[in-house]
């Protein structure tokens, strides 16, 4: 699994990652209130701690992470973006935007 984040992402990511080396990103499928796990949403965490199920993608970041055991619900290559008009992430691939308002937030911090 590759996942590229987009000069505009990366302007927006960036400053909260720079000087803490402690600091992880994280694509968390989030099924919190979905009632079902297949209806999970994508969010970007920053978080200081990794879990259990967490493996490492490749990334041109430094540090991403991903649950495996939710990897099956993504596809093989990924695009993170910023867009400008709605103040949001995007997360798409190939052939279908995944998310079109895709949150970041900071947990365990």
């Amino acid at each position: 699994m590759k996942v590229t984040f987009t000069e505009r992402a990366l302007e927006k990511i960036q400053p909260k990652l720079e000087n803490n080396p402690t600091k992880w990103m994280k694509i968390k499928y989030d099924t919190e209130g979905c009632g079902c796990v297949v209806s999970g949403v994508s969010a970007l965490w920053i978080t200081s701690e990794t879990e259990w199920d967490d493996v490492e993608v490749d990334t041109n970041i430094e540090k991403l992470v991903m649950e495996k055991s939710k990897l099956v619900f993504f596809d093989e290559d990924m695009t993170v973006d910023f867009v400008e008009s709605a103040n949001t992430f995007m997360l798409k691939c190939p052939s279908q935007i995944l998310n079109p308002r895709m949150s970041l937030k900071e947990v365990g911090a």
